[in-house]
């Protein structure tokens, strides 16, 4: 596409703000309220600097009409004290503006980011199954970025060039109607200029900051990928992917440049033109002796000062124009409803014994089903206090759903589940949650201290509840032969640790929050013998007393379970025990002879004193 093309494409957009860019511009400055007295402030500061610049070209006429051209030395000197004096008030003026402005503007960043981490929290699974984290981080930090330059100085400057522009055309034309006028004259050019340039560049701006948070998606995914990458030799393939992305949002930043660098010359050729007809008008006028040169020189330090709002104008209206489009991105996370959320009259959790009901369950991913499987039907079963309860199936038949409703990472869509009698959806999603501990296949540590990772549910934990809990996990033992203990960093997602010892750390973790409902995935297949050992010693005492749900990998786990549901695509097509279900179950069956008992056997192979 041609930039003629590309520029009739984006000038088809309304000439105008649309009233709903405009409320977003409204609720970008509402951030400001809690901080009016600094915006205040600067702006009261602002309308003084603009008196001074208006006495400042009169200051200069009295020099050159009562001092220079009168031979009067008292009065130039007079006239350069008051100038030099005026100077120095600016000045002050100034720094106080700035200040306060850029505070009030990082108010509004801080404000905002808050607000963002907040939410993004908050969000139920479904949100995040979609989002992408590069481009969340790009809203977080840059987007943020330009809405606190959009409140601050951007729309400081604006105003205050408004405010220059007006005042100084009153004085030039209550000095020289005639003058004053032609000045005037350039104004509705500017303004022309100024919105035509912004409905142009207003929709490519959200194009760019679209593009960038594509980019910032490829590079968080190469980051974290960075093993998968290198072991499947695909160093080239990702450079490639990431140049295109890159390529795109050069190719949009470059266009973009170059629509700014036809406008910025256009408004100055606009104001110059008329900076150039004043000073032919002015001089013959002074040479018919209509107007002294003194008053002339005022006219055009004030044409000068007419011009400078403009290139503020130049400069801002773009950025102001980005801003909008990141406050569009920014309030559509703030704007988003999670689709799990607190009954208002919802009360907390009372859970003695752990019973979990499922009330003829049925649950669909909607729009994301095809990526997630497809959802349940109509599970109803009952989990007793103390109890195992092992979930078996194919790959996408409904397990790892059936736990995540359980605290309600999602709502089901019909049916209703029951902790204790207690309908999950009429009680605090914290106090349920804080009953519910959960330890998966691929365990998710922080770039912290183990002490941080295994107290992350329980921050206040005691030096003997942290090492009773380690210990429990069988994990006590390997964390003190790590250079700091407890105070050892593991690095970005644990990568300092073993499959095994992150699993073991996954399991103190829940443990020490003492929950009475578990949630386990004990799938070992990533870690060797002696580890898989290890960790399944840790969950057998980490089972006992509690109600545990299992997704089930090993022969062991579902020969000890109390209750087996086996699911296919999203239904409990059997259910019973072990014994039971090889004798009622053709998917059982199959399930048992090509995966259970085959993994089984060659445990026993690889370690026969363990048969």
């Amino acid at each position: 596409m041609t930039n003629a093309s590309k520029e009739t494409a984006f000038a088809a957009n309304q000439l105008t703000l649309k009233p709903s860019q405009t409320k977003i511009l409204l609720r970008c400055f509402g951030y400001l309220r809690p901080h009016w007295k600094l915006t205040a402030g600067a702006y009261m500061t602002m309308l003084l600097i603009d008196v001074i610049n208006m006495i400042n070209p009169q200051l200069i006429r009295w020099a050159i009409d009562n001092g220079i051209s009168a031979g009067e030395t008292t009065w130039l000197t007079l006239a350069v004290a008051a100038l030099l004096a005026l100077v120095v008030v600016k000045g002050f003026f100034t720094y106080f503006q700035g200040v306060w402005t850029e505070k009030a503007s990082q108010n509004v960043a801080f404000d905002l980011r808050n607000e963002l981490q907040r939410k993004i929290t908050l969000l139920s699974f479904s949100y995040h199954d979609q989002a992408e984290a590069g481009d969340l981080l790009s809203r977080a930090i840059q987007d943020v970025e330009r809405i606190r330059f959009l409140t601050g100085r951007a729309t400081f400057r604006v105003a205050e060039g408004i405010v220059l522009m007006a005042i100084t055309a009153g004085v030039m034309i209550w000095m020289n109607p005639a003058l004053g006028l032609l000045a005037a004259l350039v104004m509705p050019l500017l303004a022309y200029q100024s919105i035509r340039f912004g409905r142009v560049f207003r929709p490519l701006s959200a194009q760019i900051q679209k593009q960038l948070g594509a980019l910032t998606t490829r590079v968080e995914q190469n980051l974290r990928g960075a093993r998968v990458v290198k072991t499947f030799a695909q160093e080239d393939a990702e450079v490639e992917r990431f140049e295109t992305e890159n390529r795109r949002w050069f190719d949009l930043s470059a266009y973009s440049a170059r629509l700014q660098s036809v406008n910025m010359p256009l408004l100055h050729l606009i104001a110059n033109l008329s900076s150039v007809a004043i000073l032919w008008y002015g001089g013959l006028l002074v040479i018919d002796g209509k107007i002294t040169l003194g008053e002339l020189v005022a006219f055009t330090t004030y044409m000068g000062q007419l011009v400078s709002p403009v290139r503020y104008l130049g400069m801002i209206l773009p950025a102001i124009a980005m801003a909008g489009a990141s406050a569009e991105r920014v309030f559509e996370i703030l704007d988003t409803v999670p689709e799990v959320r607190e009954d208002p009259n919802a009360s907390p959790l009372v859970l003695t014994r752990g019973h979990v009901r499922f009330e003829k369950v049925s649950f669909s991913y909607g729009q994301w089903m095809s990526s997630k499987g497809d959802g349940l039907q109509e599970i109803a079963f009952e989990a007793l206090p103390n109890q195992v309860i092992a979930l078996l199936g194919p790959t996408g038949s409904g397990k790892t759903t059936v736990v995540n409703l359980i605290p309600r990472f999602y709502d089901p869509s019909d049916g209703r589940i029951l902790v204790d009698g207690q309908d999950i959806r009429q009680v605090t999603i914290n106090s349920l949650r804080s009953q519910i501990g959960m330890v998966l296949q691929e365990s998710t540590l922080f770039a912290a201290s183990l002490r941080e990772n295994i107290t992350f549910g329980k921050p206040d934990a005691t030096q003997e509840e942290l090492e009773a809990a380690a210990r429990a996990a069988q994990a006590h033992e390997f964390i003190m032969q790590t250079t700091h203990g407890y105070d050892t960093e593991v690095g970005e997602r644990g990568v300092t640790l073993s499959g095994g010892q992150k699993q073991r750390v996954a399991i103190a973790r829940a443990l020490l929050t003492d929950p009475r409902i578990l949630i386990l995935d004990d799938a070992t297949s990533s870690v060797d013998t002696e580890t898989e050992h290890q960790i399944q010693q840790a969950l057998e005492q980490v089972m006992r007393g509690r109600t545990t749900f299992v997704i089930a990998h090993r022969l062991s786990t579902v020969q000890r379970a109390d209750l087996i549901l086996v699911l296919d695509r999203g239904r409990i097509v059997a259910r019973g025990r072990h014994e039971e279900l090889l004798k009622t179950s053709p998917l059982y069956q199959n399930i048992y002879h090509q995966q259970l008992k085959p993994k089984a056997d060659e445990r026993r192979q690889t370690q026969p004193g363990r048969a």
